[in-house]
């Protein structure tokens, strides 16, 4: 069942990376937090390349969060615990 929320949380994402258009898509890929499924979805320990890809979206965090398909992810408590992990600040939308 965690493998398959994973994998719909990692196509979720690709698709809000397709549909961002425009210039912010250039900086803000979601698709590159598909990594971060498992550790996000499940609780598991975030890898090194989830916080190297979190780091470089954390501008767009406040974006991903405002989106009704993502925003869940984005605030839930397994987020927050992944980005206290990887010693990425939480935004303040």
């Amino acid at each position: 069942m965690a493998k398959a929320v994973a994998m719909l949380v990692a196509v979720a994402l690709v698709v809000l990376a397709a549909a961002a258009g425009g210039a912010s898509a250039q900086q803000c890929d979601a698709g590159q937090l598909a990594v971060c499924a498992p550790a996000i979805v499940a609780g598991s320990a975030p890898t090194a390349a989830c916080c190297s890809n979190l780091r470089a979206q954390s501008g767009c965090f406040c974006q991903y969060a405002r989106n009704p398909a993502y925003g869940a992810y984005i605030n839930s408590p397994n987020s927050r615990r992944v980005l206290a992990a990887c010693g990425v600040a939480v935004p303040t939308c």
